[in-house]
């Protein structure tokens, strides 16, 4: 299954799911809004939900729209008995130096999507491990990384910090050993997960149950004194969707009225999602110096370039509650990716320091346009590249931190102790990284860099042209 292990409902459930697993016979569904809508461009809907008909449309839109038709294989659907197969045969495979292979397009229930960027929700038990850490060093426990709120793990307990014992009675060390921690994916409401967890040298079992639930986009923010004096803003962002503005703009109210001097971003398990929400926490961050700036610019294939191409600009006017910093914050890790990427990418080409603390992020600077292949799937494949105002982009090795530091999971995320939170503070107030004496080394030092580079995201790893 790959690197499962944070996934924390469907939203941690990657795009590219099994082909028999592939809804060939639901209904169409989309519209407006944050669903999806049909293909775009001039390709034609399917003639009909058949396979050989959906396999067809597939091979027309993947020529027209995929960012690298020109160096992808186009076999004929002929003898792929599945439209699965076939997706999968249409991908590039990392011919050109220029580009890694295709690891980020996929497809997934229309319905599932809609769900996602249309509700602001997802379906799922809603607890995600620190897998990929686990992965690096065997010997660490598998702790929780990260529990949504308002799921039944939420509601019934389950903590940041707790250590994983089992899951559906199958050991944390055969998950680790079998890189294999699919247990945390629900396919249906009221499916049940039992985890056996340890806290405080107590242990415990829970067992949570799947249901749709509403995602925290802000997860939290704060207001903190370093031991300079100075006064730090923290917030957390989870997705990029258009249901975090609201607590964006209540958190930067906070930071302006109590005279924040620095910001910190928490985006380490932020895989990303509409580029225009990104613009927007951007346009928090650097107000009116940078309104009405480029933020991004979307790149597609040499076919689109003369009508798609397009530029998301800072806010202009800035929002009320920006605060004009020349220097942020951001902490990141090897879930933070794509829109979230991009922040970092835009913020730094309007000219204003990023210092990233944590890890390197995944490294996407590639995006979606989202089609809705009209019989129930909707189809998120690389489109279009993103790069800043100086052109800066192809970002695929991620952007290795200022910083490096490696969390600690039993200290409550954005908490002053929090080692990324602390690091950000102290660089505040010095100028520069915490003495290395007293720094916890990044979890995948000594790893190869194109074994990191392998690694995928366990999350949603979403760029939005929208």
């Amino acid at each position: 299954m790959g690197l499962r292990s944070a996934i924390s409902s469907a939203r941690g459930r990657r795009l590219r799911l099994l082909a028999a697993l592939l809804p060939l016979a639901l209904a169409a569904c989309g519209g407006g809004g944050g669903h999806a809508g049909g293909a775009p461009g001039d390709v034609l809907p399917p003639a009909s939900c058949s396979v050989s008909d959906q396999q067809s449309w597939l091979a027309d839109y993947m020529n027209e729209w995929y960012f690298w038709y020109r160096l992808a294989p186009h076999p004929a659907p002929a003898g792929y008995v599945s439209l699965g197969a076939y997706f999968n045969a249409l991908l590039y495979t990392g011919a050109d130096a220029s580009f890694p292979a295709d690891r980020w397009s996929g497809y997934e229930s229309t319905a599932s999507f809609n769900r996602f960027y249309g509700d602001g929700a997802t379906l799922g038990y809603g607890v995600a491990v620190a897998g990929l850490e686990a992965l690096a060093d065997p010997a660490l426990p598998l702790y929780v990384r990260h529990v949504d709120p308002l799921s039944d793990a939420g509601v019934q307990g389950v903590q940041r910090g707790d250590q994983v014992l089992s899951l559906n009675g199958t050991p944390a060390a055969t998950l680790i050993a079998n890189n294999d921690f699919s247990l945390l994916v629900a396919d249906r409401e009221q499916q049940q997960l039992t985890l056996r967890l340890r806290r405080n040298g107590i242990d415990r079992t829970v067992v949570v149950s799947a249901k749709v639930f509403a995602l925290t986009p802000v997860a939290g923010a704060a207001v903190y004194l370093s031991q300079g004096g100075r006064r730090i803003g923290y917030v957390a962002v989870e997705d990029m969707i258009s249901q975090a503005q609201s607590g964006i703009d209540a958190a930067f109210a906070s930071f302006r009225s109590q005279g924040v001097q620095d910001a910190v971003l928490d985006l380490r398990y932020n895989g990303g999602g509409l580029v225009s929400t990104g613009a927007g926490l951007a346009s928090y961050v650097g107000g009116n110096p940078v309104a009405g700036s480029t933020y991004a610019t979307l790149l597609y294939n040499d076919k689109l370039a003369g009508r798609y191409n397009q530029s998301f600009p800072f806010a202009s006017p800035s929002p009320l509650n920006a605060l004009a910093l020349r220097r942020v914050f951001v902490l990141t890790g090897a879930r933070t990716c794509s829109a979230s990427e991009q922040l970092i990418n835009g913020l730094r080409g309007a000219g204003i320091s990023v210092v990233t603390v944590g890890d390197t992020t995944c490294g996407k600077p590639v995006g979606f346009l989202p089609a809705d292949g009209q019989c129930g799937t909707t189809y998120s494949v690389v489109n279009f590249e993103s790069v800043n105002a100086l052109n800066q982009g192809r970002y695929f090795d991620g952007f290795d931190a200022t910083c490096a530091v490696a969390e600690d999971f039993t200290v409550a995320q954005g908490a002053p102790t929090d080692p990324l939170v602390a690091t950000a503070a102290y660089y505040a107030d010095t100028g520069r990284c915490a003495p290395m004496a007293a720094m916890r080394t990044t979890v995948r030092e000594g790893v190869p860099a194109v074994v990191r580079r392998a690694w995928q995201s366990d999350q949603r790893s979403d760029m939005l042209g929208r």
